[in-house]
């Protein structure tokens, strides 16, 4: 409940402090600000789907050796 509260709290704060004709009226900064962190954003989250993307394949890679391994072993406990 009280994270309910304080997040609404730090929501009004925000519409307040952007809103023009606002005592604070941070509009301006804040969309520079976006621009400014878009592509330092759009790096890091590309570095990191990098990082999964080959943990993913290697992941799949050690699947099917383990599966090559398992068909191997019931074979040889068929025979």
């Amino acid at each position: 409940m009280v994270s309910l509260i304080i997040g609404l709290i730090f929501i009004a704060f925000t519409v307040f402090s952007v809103l023009p004709n606002m005592p604070l009226s941070w509009g301006s900064e804040v969309i520079l600000f976006l621009k400014g962190c878009a592509p330092v954003v759009a790096a890091f989250l590309g570095l990191i789907l990098l990082f999964i993307g080959a943990a993913d394949i290697k992941d799949k890679k050690e699947a099917k050796k383990e599966e090559k391994e398992a068909r191997a072993r019931s074979e040889e406990n068929k025979a």
